[in-house]
């Protein structure tokens, strides 16, 4: 199985039901960061042992969504501006190269549904909804790095998605002006690709872009640095 495919509640294991249930609702934002996670609690209303639980937890705290404390037990991740940059720059380097190697797989219909998705992220400008523009925005790159022949790359791609949903609920959020350039820089990407650009350029363009909302946010929180 592909990172791209998704399995049937049914045929899944007690420990990936149990994690999947976490993981969604850290995505929610219904367990916020610092939220503490009572494996018992958890167990009771899945309906099964500590045990998957814990394996579930395992899992999450590899994904960097969950953390240990001593004495303490399990812990959303707390919100972390070096960890934010960390994967920011991360997915940037990964996401970039997954990008590049998708684009000769790419059909024109692919392109032209990246391309609607931006049109609506467009269309939110006037009226945005952080979540929502960050849901349309991860479709849009999803589009664009999914063909990726490399799974290893792709991994790591989903990896750092994971990563910035427990991180942040929304980097539009805390920098609105930043949408406008985005779907802007969207577009600059997509010419790219339909026009046969050097592989490189493409990878570079959509580093670039990831680094830009990632740069944003630390000129927002630091305005005084030089």
């Amino acid at each position: 199985m592909t990172v791209r495919q998704t399995q049937e509640p049914d045929t899944l294991s007690k420990s990936q039901r149990a994690y999947q249930w976490i993981k969604e609702r850290i995505a929610r934002h219904e367990y916020t960061p610092g939220y503490r996670l009572v494996l018992g609690t958890i167990a009771g209303e899945l309906d099964m042992s500590v045990v998957p639980v814990r394996e579930a937890v395992r899992q999450l705290e590899a994904e960097g969504l969950v953390t240990f404390e001593r004495n303490v037990g399990a812990r959303v991740t707390l919100v972390d501006e070096s960890e934010y940059v960390h994967t920011m720059q991360t997915l940037g380097l990964v996401e970039g190269c997954a990008t590049a190697l998708s684009a000769p797989l790419l059909t024109s219909a692919d392109l032209d549904r990246a391309a609607a998705i931006n049109d609506r992220m467009h269309a939110q400008l006037d009226h945005l909804d952080p979540r929502g523009f960050t849901q349309l925005n991860k479709q849009f790159h999803s589009v664009l790095y999914e063909p990726c022949p490399n799974p290893h790359i792709l991994e790591l791609v989903e990896r750092g998605w994971s990563r910035l949903s427990g991180l942040r609920d929304s980097t539009f959020a805390f920098v609105p002006g930043r949408a406008q350039h985005s779907v802007e820089e969207h577009a600059e990407i997509l010419d790219l690709i339909r026009s046969g650009a050097d592989p490189l350029e493409i990878e570079l363009a959509a580093r670039d872009h990831r680094w830009r909302t990632m740069n944003a946010f630390l000129e927002t929180r630091h305005p005084d640095a030089p």
